[in-house]
Order: structure tokens, then C-alpha cells, then sequence
């Protein structure tokens, strides 16, 4: 089980590679421009599209797009050993923000994968969305985690 210290360092190192994706993102969105065609590019199933787009942006895109894209699919390990961990902690609390943690870094990524496939600006949006999502439910986390070590040295 984790203590809540080695919790708050998780969630705090969470809430800083999604920043530092987020800056990554940013700079593709001002810097790069993504073809209109490439490997992916308007498949006819999402998926295999996905694979092959991921693939494509991280061998042949531009750097920075290669980076963000690379960056995504660390930030979606790392979200899984975070689930991984809180439910070892067995509190609900902290379960239910990595759980919404984990849901918002999928649902960014496979929303910039959309991008990738479709180039359509809500896929970007929703990839927002999903980043928001994810950094409230680790902030979340962060204060649970926190509460409780508070709880614990006064109690």
C-alpha cells in the first residue's frame, strides 16, 4: 500500500507532466502544421487510423509533434500506475480521483488521436477537455492525499 506521502508525490508529478503536455500541445497548435494526408489520415476505422497516425507523428512528424505525441503515451502509462496505486490505497476518495484521473488522459489521447486522423478542431477541444478533467481529478487527489496526512499527525 502507498502512503500518503508517496501518493502526493504521484499526483503532484501527475498534475506536472500534464502541464508540461499541455505547453507541449500548445506549441504544436501555434508551430505545426499537421498534413492533411499521411499515413492515418482519414481511415476508414478509428482505431487502426489512431495506430497509424501515433505511429506516423512520432517517427515523421515535426519534433515537437513527435514529442507531445511520445509524451501522451508515457502520461497514459503513467496514469494507469497511478489507478494501479490508489486502489492499493483502498480510500475511496483517492480511487475515484485517479479513476476520473486515468478516464480524462484517455480521453484526451485518443481525442488527439482523432485529431491526427480527422484534423477536425473539437477533437482538439475535447483533447481539452479531457486534460481539464484529468488535472482536477489529480488535484483532487493531491488534497485528499494531503488531508490525510494532516488527519493523520492531529488525530
Amino acid at each position: 500500500m502507498a502512503s500518503p506521502r508517496q501518493l502526493r508525490i504521484t499526483f503532484l508529478f501527475a498534475l506536472v507532466m500534464l502541464i508540461a503536455q499541455f505547453l507541449l500541445g500548445m506549441a504544436v497548435n501555434l508551430f505545426v502544421t499537421i498534413p492533411d494526408q499521411h499515413p492515418g489520415a482519414n481511415p476508414p476505422e478509428y482505431f487502426s487510423g489512431v495506430a497509424q497516425s501515433v505511429t506516423w507523428a512520432i517517427l515523421h512528424g515535426h519534433i515537437l509533434l513527435a514529442i507531445h505525441a511520445a509524451f501522451g503515451l508515457v502520461i497514459v502509462l503513467a496514469a494507469l500506475g497511478t489507478l494501479v496505486q490508489a486502489i492499493g490505497n483502498r480510500r475511496r476518495g483517492i480511487v475515484v480521483s485517479a479513476v476520473f484521473g486515468f478516464i480524462g488522459v484517455l480521453a484526451a489521447g485518443f481525442n488527439g488521436g482523432s485529431f491526427l486522423n480527422y484534423n477536425q478542431d473539437f477533437s482538439s477541444m475535447l483533447m481539452a477537455a479531457g486534460f481539464a478533467v484529468a488535472v482536477v481529478a489529480y488535484s483532487a487527489g493531491l488534497y485528499i492525499a494531503n488531508d490525510e496526512t494532516s488527519t493523520r499527525t492531529t488525530a
